[in-house]
This record gives C-alpha cells, sequence and structure tokens, in this order.
C-alpha cells in the first residue's frame, strides 16, 4: 500500500475550486458524489493513485459520518494538508447548506399555502420510492449471508418496540464482530477504541416542545458523532429525536427535509440546516450544520495517519458489516413509518410505485422524479378546483 499517513502540501487554490465546485454539481447520492471525486482527483488531477484513492474511501466508511463528505476532507488533507481539509471539506458542504437554508425560508413563509401543499403532497411519496431503492442497492452489498440478514431483521423488530438507534448501530456492529471473530475476543484490537461508545442513548429534551438552542446543537452533534452508513439512515435518528422525543418536528416535516436534502447537490446531511430553520430560524441552521458535519473533520483529522492499519483489520471489517446492516433495519423501519405519512390515497400510491419502478429499473435521476412528483402535485391541485 502507498504511504497516505503523511499529507503532501499542495495548492490550496485548487482544492478550493476543485471542492467548491463539487459541491454546485455533485447531485445523486454519495455513490455519484465518490465517482466524480474519483474522476478529479485520480483521473484528470492525479493528486492520488487508484489505490490511495481506495484506501481513503474505505477509512471514510469505517468512521462515523457522511461517507463522501469525508472522503473529500481526505483529499483535502493528502492534497494540501491541514488548510486542504478544512477548505475541501467546508466548500463541498457550503452550497447544500446555503440552498437548503434558502429553500427553508421558502418554506416557513409559504410552506402552508395551499399550492405549496399540492407540490409536496408529488414530491413526499417520490421520496419514499427513492429510499426505498437506496435500500435494494444497500442490501445486495451489505446482507452478505444469513448471519447479516438476521441482525438487520433483529434490529428492524426492536427498533419498532422502541431500542434506541445508537444502541441497534453499535450492538449490530459488536454482534456480527463477535459471531465472526469469536475466538480472538481475548484480544480485541486497539482500533475499536475509535467507535464512538455513546453511553446516554438520548440527550434531555426540553419540556413542552419549546427549541432549545443548546439542545438542538447536542442532538445534531451526536448525530454526526454516531451515525453509520448511508445517509438515509440520518431518518431513523431524526425522526427518533425530533418527531417523537423533542416533538419539534412532524412526520409530514420529516418528509419535507428529506426531499430538500435531495433537490440539493452535496451531502443529504445538509437536511439538518434546513431542520434548524424550521425549528429555530436562522441561528438554527447555522447551529445545527456545523454540529452535525464537526465530528467528521475530528475523526479524519485522527483517522488519516492510520489508515493502512484499519484497511488490514479484520475486526474493523466485522464491525462494519454489522453497522451496515443494522442500519438497513432501521432505515427499513423508519420508512415504513414515514411512507405512511407520504402515501395518503390511491393517486399517491400509484406516484409511489411508478417511481420505485423507474428508479429500480432505468435508474432515472431522484432529481428529475422529484421535480416529476411536484409537478403530478401541481396538475391533480389544478384538476381537484
Amino acid at each position: 500500500m502507498h504511504d497516505v499517513g503523511r499529507p503532501s502540501p499542495g495548492p490550496l487554490r485548487e482544492v478550493a475550486a476543485l471542492f467548491l465546485k463539487l459541491g454546485f454539481v455533485a447531485f445523486g447520492g454519495p455513490a455519484a458524489h465518490i465517482a466524480l471525486m474519483r474522476d478529479e482527483v485520480v483521473k484528470r488531477r492525479r493528486w492520488v493513485t487508484e489505490q490511495q484513492f481506495l484506501d481513503l474511501l474505505g477509512a471514510s466508511n469505517l468512521i462515523p459520518g457522511p461517507t463522501s463528505t469525508e472522503l473529500a476532507i481526505y483529499l483535502g488533507y493528502a492534497r494540501a494538508g491541514w488548510r486542504g481539509l478544512v477548505l475541501a471539506g467546508t466548500l463541498f458542504i457550503l452550497p447544500a447548506a446555503l440552498i437548503s437554508l434558502a429553500i427553508a425560508w421558502a418554506y416557513v413563509r409559504y410552506g402552508s399555502t395551499p399550492e405549496a401543499t399540492w407540490l409536496l403532497y408529488g414530491i413526499k411519496p417520490v421520496i419514499i420510492a427513492v429510499v426505498v431503492q437506496a435500500i435494494w442497492a444497500l442490501v445486495k452489498t451489505a446482507v452478505k449471508g444469513y448471519l447479516h440478514a438476521a441482525v438487520g431483521a433483529l434490529v428492524l423488530v426492536l427498533y419498532a418496540v422502541g431500542i434506541n438507534e445508537i444502541v441497534l448501530l453499535l450492538g449490530g456492529g459488536v454482534l456480527v464482530m463477535a459471531a465472526r471473530q469469536g475466538p480472538g475476543l481475548r484480544r480485541p484490537p486497539r482500533a475499536l477504541a475509535l467507535v464512538p461508545m455513546v453511553g446516554a442513548p438520548a440527550l434531555p429534551g426540553v419540556a413542552g416542545g419549546a427549541v432549545d438552542p443548546v439542545s438542538l446543537f447536542l442532538v445534531f452533534l451526536k448525530i454526526g458523532a454516531v451515525l453509520y452508513g448511508s445517509g438515509y439512515v440520518l431518518l431513523a435518528f431524526l425522526r427518533n429525536d425530533f418527531v417523537v422525543r423533542l416533538g419539534w418536528l412532524t412526520d409530514q416535516q420529516l418528509i419535507d427535509a428529506v426531499a430538500v436534502g435531495q433537490l440539493t447537490p452535496g451531502p443529504v446531511f445538509t437536511t439538518a440546516t434546513f431542520i434548524g430553520y424550521v425549528v429555530a430560524g436562522a441561528s438554527g441552521a447555522a447551529l445545527a450544520t456545523i454540529a452535525i458535519f464537526f465530528p467528521s473533520f475530528v475523526f479524519v483529522a485522527a483517522v488519516y495517519p492510520i489508515v493502512p492499519r484499519l484497511r488490514g483489520s479484520v475486526w474493523m471489517s466485522a464491525f462494519l458489516d454489522g453497522v451496515n446492516v443494522a442500519a438497513i433495519g432501521l432505515m427499513l423501519a423508519v420508512t415504513w413509518q414515514l411512507g405512511r405519512s407520504a402515501v395518503v390515497d390511491w393517486p399517491s400510491a400509484g406516484l409511489a410505485l411508478v417511481a420505485a419502478v423507474l428508479l429500480l429499473r432505468w435508474r432515472i435521476n431522484s432529481v428529475w422524479l422529484i421535480a416529476g412528483g411536484a409537478a403530478v402535485g401541481a396538475v391533480v391541485r389544478w384538476l381537484g378546483r
């Protein structure tokens, strides 16, 4: 393996220009983001080799947080050191955060109008289909046998009866690790110290549903520090904290927030920007955005020097496999819950089904489907006048 332990200095202007551009054009979710980054930094600019790129991608999967954002942070670090780390991550996030902020402002001001309501009527079923398609793609990769399938099913059931999602994610990882590496349990790897073992399953809430800025910041900081898997796993955390525990959002508002994350380029985690504005205005948007992404910068800085050792750890590989199938179980449970809010009649059910078929069969870009869903909602509104 090539040496990636020492970041080679590089021009900050190159890092800034590339990741700001990617922040504006990287539609399509983490897989698309990763493909775009590979094309830019391996094939076109030759900042890293193919092997180094794969090693950094593997390291991004081994730590909590949004994988494609963390890969951007790693690549900035590899090219231009600490300043490159900060610039790459910040400029990749910034466009989506600003767009989400603008949409949140319009949503708060106009979201309750009949026109906006009917647009969202068409968008919400499409979002459910997008999540189903993501789950299906992840199942084919993550479920590698009966053990993984059983862990995913167990997590789904336990979440449905109220077990905390952090416990389930970490528990799934430990269960698969124990099953696959049982004979070596007397000598657990030091790399496991990197796993954030958050003991308190929920942060203290605020009585009466009042929005407290400190609680808002801490909830998003917790999510950014413990969330493994696809950005869609974010749904489980958001629903448990903001809908069920704190009562700051409704299921409908949560689906709207996810829709915004799909419409914007860059990381899906900028859903936090939208939610922060909806519940606490511009200051809430800033707090939420900083809190959910801050752990990624810290984890990348900490893990970068030991990427070569993490890549070859059978313990961490087994743990990550367990976390991934646990994340799928969570996603299935939350998708079912949110689907009952999005699919409210036969037209919305048909829209969800058509969107799912188009995604699974022809892999239509989700942005076009969301736009189409909005158009269908507008047409239904016009026909119903």
